[in-house]
């Protein structure tokens, strides 16, 4: 038996989530923070440099690209940590929703509540 208020709220929470990522998108634009991480690590990424050594290593690489010696040439590790952050609160955020997408869409579809008709639409909207 379909539970429709349960889904539609976790429906309205996974648009919020999605609303605020635009917001954080555009602080990452504004601050021009984009391309500051450059690799993506999908799981250890998770977790920002924490030591001065890693941070040093991030901006090392950082320092390497066409965006660092095109935008932020006079930056400091300091000025880097700033744009770091921004960043990696995006991707964060980005892994953030898919998992509260997720993570419920298998809980409602295991116990029925997502009607077969929607089955096909729910598993296009997380992708």
């Amino acid at each position: 038996m379909p539970q429709p208020r349960i889904v539609s709220l976790w429906l309205f929470f996974c648009a919020f989530m999605v609303m605020a990522m635009t917001g954080i998108g555009a602080v990452t634009r504004l601050t021009e923070s984009g391309l500051s991480i450059t690799e993506w690590n999908v799981v250890s990424g998770i977790i920002p440099p924490i030591s001065e050594i890693t941070w040093v290593e991030e901006f090392s690489k950082y320092q390497a690209t066409p965006e660092f010696a095109a935008k932020h040439h006079w930056m400091e590790l300091d000025d880097f940590k700033g744009i770091y952050f921004w960043e990696w609160f995006h991707r964060l955020w980005g892994r953030l929703i898919g998992v509260v997408f997720a993570l419920p869409l298998a809980f409602f579809w295991a116990k029925g509540w997502i009607a077969r008709a929607d089955r096909l639409r729910f598993l296009g909207l997380f992708v």
